[in-house]
């Protein structure tokens, strides 16, 4: 698993879950949130997979989600992570002067 925010590689052995109090390395971050995890999809209800899932208000702080599961090379270089910014940029290309 990678950080949702840096796309530092978290150091875990295979098999072992992430603590829900869990941060990265390198950024400081939380690890055990919404957006690192494979049920994340900002264009579902409540932005999760997960029909039974509670609510969670802030995807990128932890949480005690018990559908939690990293998404393996979740980081800040995955798609879905960068898809606003690339939109941004295309849009930034479209209109420059």
């Amino acid at each position: 698993m990678n950080c949702w925010k840096c796309g530092q590689e978290a150091a875990l052995r295979t098999g072992e879950k992430i603590a829900t109090r869990a941060v990265c390395a390198g950024c400081d971050a939380d690890l055990h949130v919404c957006r690192a995890c494979r049920h994340f999809d900002p264009t579902r209800h409540n932005e999760c997979r997960e029909t039974q899932a509670e609510w969670v208000r802030a995807k990128d702080r932890n949480n005690y989600c018990d559908y939690f599961s990293p998404l393996a090379g979740a980081g800040a270089a995955s798609p879905r992570a960068d898809a606003s910014s690339d939109a941004r940029k295309k849009l930034d290309q479209l209109f420059k002067f």
